[in-house]
């Protein structure tokens, strides 16, 4: 048995990995510019004798860069396999066992990105002001909150950051199911292939 739709699970592949790729690299992006942020933001601070500062909220900045970059760069690691393994128990295992167990882990992480998801919608629900009763129940973003919550030096909106991340945790959630049908496959063929 070849599988179940190899053929689409190859094209279905090859189109996640490419897009994961490019979010890994804005997040890259979004870690690198908090990095040099960071360290304008310091020199600032050793220089407010020459009348330069801090950029003010730049922790605010950081964690909210630190978190999109995160949930960016999830799917590229999982699309690969980049998740630790113990390899020196299991490269003793037979390679249909070794399969199958990467399925198992496949399917625990899928399990776990949707649930991971899940919460980070909830909390993106709660701190949202906008929406009607109808909508917010529709898509179960929850009550309505009573103010909307900012952060404390720039009044940015906490759900920003919450909305940003989704975009990843989301698309991780797409890839975990992904790598379980690809799983899958190779387990009913007995091999692991090696995706372009």
């Amino acid at each position: 048995m070849n599988g179940i739709a190899p053929n689409a699970e190859a094209r279905v592949g090859r189109v996640l990995k490419r897009l994961s790729r490019w979010l890994a690299y804005a997040g890259g992006v979004a870690l690198s510019a908090a990095a040099v942020m960071t360290v304008i933001s310091i020199i600032g601070r050793a220089m407010i004798w020459v009348g330069l500062g801090p950029i003010p909220g730049d922790f605010e900045l950081v964690e909210l860069a630190t978190a999109v970059a995160v949930f960016s760069f999830l799917p590229w690691s999982q699309i690969n396999r980049g998740q630790v393994t113990v390899d020196i128990l299991v490269d003793a295992f037979p390679a249909r066992l070794r399969i199958f167990l990467g399925m198992l882990g496949d399917l625990a992480m899928a399990i776990a990105s949707i649930v991971i998801a899940w919460r980070l919608w909830l909390g993106m629900g709660e701190r949202m002001p906008f929406g009607s009763d109808t909508l917010r129940d529709l898509l179960a973003l929850g009550d309505k909150p009573y103010y909307p919550e900012t952060t404390f030096i720039l009044r940015m909106p906490v759900w920003w950051g919450y909305a940003l991340a989704m975009v990843g945790a989301a698309f991780f959630a797409v890839v975990c199911l992904y790598t379980v049908w690809r799983a899958l496959n190779w387990t009913l063929r007995g091999r692991e292939e090696v995706q372009l």
